[in-house]
């Protein structure tokens, strides 16, 4: 049950953000901090809080993830602030904006369309965007194909977005067999450069880049979110590691003095007590 703190009405979403929109305007006013900052500041806090709140979302930790989504609300009505004292938008505004677009782009629940599944769905929210693209391009020559797409997004989403924008226009490998020899290609131009006499740091990124590129497009053919599955390995090695040095503390030794063979052994000994 929720706290009294708490609520689930619809409805209190909008006195929330209210009072919040009146704090922010109080702190802005009032606070010597809060009345500094600048979009720019901001910019930094605003990645924190996404972060953080993947972080609690990928524990599905919902307590936690209340939290983090509440900070980073607050970022967005200090934006929005900013904004309003630009004379540019406001909370409002940005509400309003949203609310017209997935109107726009849910034309089988607002308007005549019609769709059998998710993935009609998807198909059809590409060509919307598409089309408004197309909008805002009118008069550029060449309009890019990856227009829409934040130049700043972390490098594994921003993979997956360009290759699924190329896929949607039919630029796609036909079967998972030409990805997967693309692959091997990929890995073995990486293992030539490595032993190249003239191999350099440049050089190495170049084919590391290319072999990660590829493993993307693996993910994304199989509906894998590859940042999620990195996450997840992430948190396995962080996981075993630390029972590593669990066992070797216990057994009075430090890890860094310890010999690689022995660690190895340990690791070994570590995964096969994991419980599947």
């Amino acid at each position: 049950m929720p706290s009294e703190t708490k609520s689930l009405r619809p409805e209190a979403a909008g006195e929330a953000a209210s009072d919040l929109v009146r704090l922010m305007a109080r702190l802005r006013a009032e606070c010597p901090w809060d009345r500094k900052q600048t979009f720019a500041d901001l910019s930094g806090y605003l990645l924190e809080e996404c972060y953080e709140a993947l972080d609690a979302l990928a524990r599905e930790n919902l307590d936690e993830l209340e939290g983090e989504l509440g900070d980073l609300f607050f970022e967005i009505v200090f934006l929005a602030e900013l904004g309003r004292e630009r004379g540019a938008f406001d909370l409002a505004s940005l509400a309003g904006r949203v609310h017209a677009k997935m109107v726009a782009r849910h034309p089988h629940v607002f308007g005549e369309s019609a769709v059998t599944d998710a993935e009609s769905v998807r198909v059809q929210w590409e060509k919307l965007k598409e089309k408004e693209r197309a909008g805002k391009a009118a008069g550029e020559e060449t309009p890019s194909p990856f227009a829409g797409v934040p130049r700043a997004l972390p490098a594994l989403l921003k993979a997956v977005r360009v290759t699924s924008r190329a896929a949607d226009l039919g630029f796609d490998w036909q079967r998972d067999a030409d990805v997967l020899a693309k692959l091997d290609e990929e890995v073995g131009e990486f293992k030539a450069e490595l032993l190249a006499e003239g191999a350099t740091r440049d050089s190495v990124a170049h084919e590391i880049g290319d072999i990660l590129f590829t493993v993307v497009n693996v993910a994304r053919r199989h509906g894998v979110d590859p940042e999620a599955a990195l996450q997840a390995t992430n948190a396995k090695f962080v996981r075993r590691f630390e029972e590593v040095a669990r066992r070797v503390r216990a057994s009075g030794r430090d890890v860094a003095g310890t010999p690689l063979p022995e660690l190895d052994r340990t690791w070994d000994d570590v995964k096969k007590d994991e419980k599947p």
